[in-house]
C-alpha cells in the first residue's frame, strides 16, 4: 500500500511539473499570438524566429510535445486509479457535487477536449509548417505567418471550435492550475496570491486567445 501512494504522488508531481510548464508556454504563445492583432510586422518576425531558430526547433519543440504527452498520459492514468479507488468505497459514501466541485470532477472531459483541440491545432499549424519547410522545402519568407493564420480563421466553424475550446481549456485551468501548487506542496504566506493568479490567469488567457480567434475571423483581408 505504502509503494502505491508513493507511486501515485510521484504521477502527481510529473502531472504538475508537466503542467506549469505547459502552462508557462501557453502564455508565451499568447503573448506571440496577440501581436498578430495589434502589430502584424512583430507577429511575422517572433513567428519566423520561432519557426526557424535551431535551439527552437530541435530542441524546445520536442521537449514541449514529450511535455504534452506526459501530462495527459498521467491524467488518464490518476483518472483511472481514482475511479478504481473510488469502486472499493460503498456508493452511499460518495456523494459527487458534495465532495468535490463539477470541474474538478470531470477534468479528464475537458482534457479530453483540449487534447483533441490540440491535434485541430497541430493540423491547422504545425503539419502545414512541416511540410512548407521540409517537405515542399520552400525557401524562407519571414513575412507569410500574419494572413496564414489570418486565414485558418476564415471558416465560421473552425472559429467556433477554437471559442469552444478555450472556454474549456479556461475550466481545465481554474482546478489545474491551482492544484499543481498544491501538489508541490507550496503552501505558504503567498498562497492566497498565488490561488488569485491562477484564477485570473486560467480566464484571462483563454479569453484572450478566444478575442484573437473572433477579430481575425470578423477582420478578414480581402483577397
Amino acid at each position: 500500500m505504502s509503494a502505491l501512494i508513493k507511486s501515485s504522488l510521484a504521477r502527481k508531481v510529473v502531472m504538475a511539473l508537466s503542467g506549469l510548464f505547459l502552462v508557462f508556454f501557453l502564455g508565451q504563445h499568447f503573448v506571440i499570438n496577440i501581436t498578430s492583432v495589434i502589430a502584424p510586422d512583430t507577429f511575422n518576425t517572433w513567428s519566423h524566429f520561432m519557426g526557424y531558430n535551431p535551439l527552437v526547433q530541435y530542441v524546445l519543440q520536442p521537449i514541449l510535445i514529450a511535455g504534452v504527452i506526459v501530462h495527459f498520459v498521467m491524467g488518464f492514468i490518476l483518472e483511472l486509479q481514482n475511479r478504481s479507488a473510488r469502486g472499493t468505497v460503498k456508493y452511499a459514501s460518495y456523494k459527487g457535487s458534495a465532495n468535490a466541485s463539477w470541474i474538478s470532477r470531470n477534468m479528464i472531459i475537458s482534457g479530453l477536449v483540449v487534447l483533441a483541440f490540440l491535434g485541430l491545432h497541430f493540423y491547422d499549424f504545425w503539419f502545414p509548417e512541416m511540410a512548407y519547410k521540409y517537405i515542399e522545402a520552400n525557401p524562407e519568407d519571414a513575412t507569410r505567418y500574419h494572413h496564414e493564420t489570418v486565414h485558418k480563421f476564415e471558416p465560421f466553424w473552425r472559429t467556433i471550435i477554437y471559442v469552444v475550446a478555450f472556454i474549456l481549456l479556461a475550466l481545465h485551468l481554474l482546478h489545474g492550475f491551482a492544484s499543481s501548487f498544491q501538489t508541490m506542496g507550496v503552501n505558504n504566506k503567498y498562497s492566497s496570491a498565488i490561488k488569485t493568479f491562477t484564477k485570473v490567469y486560467a480566464i484571462a488567457i483563454p479569453v484572450g486567445f478566444i478575442f484573437i480567434a473572433l477579430y481575425h475571423h470578423f477582420n478578414q483581408i480581402p483577397h
